[in-house]
C-alpha cells in the first residue's frame, strides 16, 4: 500500500491505516455524537444549582451580613416585643378586661417578628420573585436553539453534517468561557443564549449522521438510544458536579473543566471527521413538507410535552427547596440524580425495546408515568421524598425520548425521502420548545398559581395527549407502500416483527 509519509515509511503507513479504520468506523462516529451531547447537556445542566443562588448573592451581597447581625442581636429583646398593653382600670368588667388583652395581644404578634423570622419572610418574597428571571435566563438557550434549528436542518443538506457539528463544539467552548468568567446577569444570559446556536448545530447534525450511518431501522433505534444516553450521561453529571464545585471550589472551577472536555472533543472531531462539505445525493424533503405531515408532528410534540415538566423543574424546584426545605447547594444539585439515573437506563433501554413492543405504546405509557410523578413531586416534605417520583419522571421521559427519535427518521422513511436534516431539526425544534415554554412559564406560574398547581397543570396535559400516541402505531407509508411494491430503491433496510431473527 502506497501512503505519503512524513515520518519513518512504516510509523507513518500504520497510523495513516489506524486512521483510515477510524474514520470508516460508524462505531466512531455514534462516540463523537455522543460525547457533543454528553458535554451540552452537562453545561446545560451544572448551571442549574449554580445560578439561581449566584444571582441572589449578585442581587442580595450583604447578606450575610446581615444575618450574622441579626443573630448577634437576638438576645436583646426589640422595643417593640417590651412594650406592654396599657393596664384596664380595676372597675372594668372581666368581659371588657378580655377584649384589649387579646388585642394587646395580637398586636404583639402581627408586629413582634423576631430578626430572623423577618430576614426569613423576606428571603421567601425575594425567592419567589427570583424565578422569573431564573426561568427567562434558563430559556433563553432554548429560544434561540429553536430560531437556529430551522436554519442548519437545511444547511445540512447542502454542506452535510461534520462542519456544523465542528461549528457546534467552537460555539459551545466560547459559551463555556463566558460562563466561567461571566459575573452579571446579562453577561450569564449571554451564554446561555450563546449555547443555543451550539446545541442546534450539535443536536440536528448528530442525529442525522447517526440516521444516515445507521439506515436500518432497528440499529438505528439502538444507536440513538446510546446517543441519547450520552445526552443522559450528561443531565446526571451536570448538576451534582455543578452543586459540589461550586460549593467546594467556585463558580468558574465547573466551567473551566467543561471548556477542557469541549477542546479534546473538538480535537476528535477534527482528527476523525474531518470536517468538510459533503452534499446530498438526493433531493432532500423541505422543510414545509415534513411539518405539514401530521405524524411528524404527533410525535415531535410528544418529545415536547415529554420534556416539559423537567424544564419546569430546573428551575423553579431548587428554589421551591430552598423555601420549604432550606436545602443547600449541593442537595440542590443532588436532587436531579435520580431523574438523570433513570434517564440513563431508560433511553438504553427503551432503544431496541421501543422497537420490539411498539414505540406508540412506549411513548404513550411514558407520558402516563411522566404526568403522575409530576403530581406526586409537590407532595415532598423533604429531599428524601423526592426521589421515586425524580426517578420514575427521568424513566419516562427516556422511554419517550428514545422511541421518538427514531420514529422520526423511520417516518421520513416510509413517507418522504431519505435525508434527516430536517426531520431531526423539527425533533429538536420539539425538544427545545419544552425546555423554552417550560422555564419561560414557570416563573410567572410559580407566582401567580403556586408551584403545585403548575405541576398539576404539565400532569393533565401529558395525561391528554397519550391517546395521540396510538396514531403511529401503523402510520401509512409513501403513496400506500408504492415503492415497496414497485421495488423503487431505497437506501434504508426494515425489519419486521416477525423475521426480525433472519434479518442480518
Amino acid at each position: 500500500m502506497t501512503v505519503v509519509q512524513h515520518c519513518s515509511p512504516v510509523g507513518g503507513s500504520r497510523f495513516s491505516d489506524y486512521l483510515q479504520r477510524c474514520r470508516a468506523s460508524r462505531r466512531l462516529v455514534l462516540v463523537i455524537v455522543a460525547i457533543a451531547l454528553l458535554l451540552d447537556n452537562m453545561l446545560l445542566t451544572t448551571v442549574v444549582p449554580i445560578i439561581p443562588e449566584f444571582l441572589y448573592e449578585i442581587r442580595h451581597p450583604n447578606e450575610s451580613m446581615v444575618s450574622s447581625t441579626t443573630s448577634t442581636s437576638t438576645s436583646t429583646p426589640t422595643p417593640t416585643v417590651t412594650t406592654p398593653a396599657p393596664p384596664q382600670p380595676c372597675n372594668s368588667q372581666s368581659g371588657n378586661l378580655s377584649e384589649p388583652a387579646s388585642t394587646a395581644f395580637e398586636t404583639n404578634i402581627t408586629t413582634t417578628l423576631s430578626p430572623e423570622q423577618a430576614l426569613q419572610k423576606k428571603r421567601h418574597e425575594d425567592l419567589i420573585k427570583e424565578t422569573v428571571p431564573v426561568g427567562m435566563m434558563f430559556a433563553s438557550k432554548a429560544f434561540v436553539q429553536l430560531l437556529a434549528n430551522p436554519i442548519v436542518g437545511p444547511l445540512t443538506h447542502r454542506i452535510g453534517y461534520s462542519i456544523p457539528m465542528f461549528t457546534g463544539f467552537i460555539i459551545m467552548f466560547l459559551s463555556t468561557l463566558i460562563f466561567a468568567f461571566g459575573r452579571s446577569y446579562s453577561v450569564l444570559f449571554l451564554a446561555r443564549a450563546l449555547q443555543g446556536i451550539g446545541s442546534s448545530c450539535s443536536s440536528v447534525s448528530g442525529m442525522g449522521m447517526l440516521a444516515e450511518r445507521y439506515p436500518d431501522d432497528k440499529e438505528r433505534g439502538n444507536a440513538m438510544g446510546i446517543a441519547l444516553g450520552g445526552l443522559a450521561l450528561g443531565v446526571l453529571i451536570g448538576p451534582p458536579f455543578g452543586g459540589v464545585m461550586y460549593e467546594f471550589v467556585g463558580k468558574s472551577a465547573p466551567f473551566l473543566v467543561l471548556s477542557a472536555l469541549a477542546l479534546g472533543d473538538g480535537l476528535l472531531q477534527l482528527l476523525m471527521l474531518q470536517p468538510g462539505v459533503v452534499k446530498q445525493e438526493s433531493d432532500p424533503p423541505s422543510l414545509k413538507t415534513l411539518i405539514m405531515d401530521p405524524y411528524i408532528i404527533v410525535a415531535a410534540g410528544a418529545i415536547t410535552f415529554a420534556n416539559m415538566g423537567i424544564a419546569m423543574l430546573e428551575p423553579s424546584l431548587p428554589i421551591w427547596m430552598m423555601d420549604t426545605m432550606d436545602a443547600g447547594r449541593w442537595k440542590q444539585g443532588v436532587t436531579f440524580l435520580p431523574a438523570s439515573v433513570s434517564y440513563l437506563i431508560g433511553t438504553n433501554l427503551f432503544g431496541p425495546l421501543g422497537h420490539r413492543m411498539g414505540r406508540w405504546l412506549a411513548s404513550l405509557l411514558g407520558l402516563i408515568i411522566i404526568g403522575i410523578c409530576l403530581m406526586c413531586i409537590p407532595l415532598a416534605r423533604n429531599m428524601n421524598h423526592l426521589i421515586v417520583p425524580n426517578a420514575g419522571l427521568g424513566f419516562a421521559i427516556g422511554m419517550v425520548d428514545s422511541s421518538m427519535m427514531p420514529e422520526l427518521g423511520y417516518l421520513v422513511d416510509i413517507r418522504h425521502t431519505a435525508v434527516y436534516g430536517s426531520v431531526y431539526a423539527i425533533g429538536d425544534v420539539a425538544f427545545c420548545l419544552g425546555f423554552a415554554i417550560g422555564p419561560a412559564l414557570s416563573g410567572t406560574l410559580v407566582n401567580t398559581i403556586g408551584f403545585e398547581w403548575m405541576l398539576f397543570g404539565i400532569a393533565i396535559l401529558n395525561f391528554l395527549y397519550a391517546p395521540l400516541m396510538y396514531l403511529l402505531r401503523n402510520p401509512p407509508t409513501k403513496e400506500e407502500k408504492k415503492s415497496l411494491i414497485l421495488g423503487e430503491k431505497s437506501s434504508v433496510r426494515y425489519v419486521t416483527y416477525q423475521n426480525e431473527d433472519d434479518d442480518e
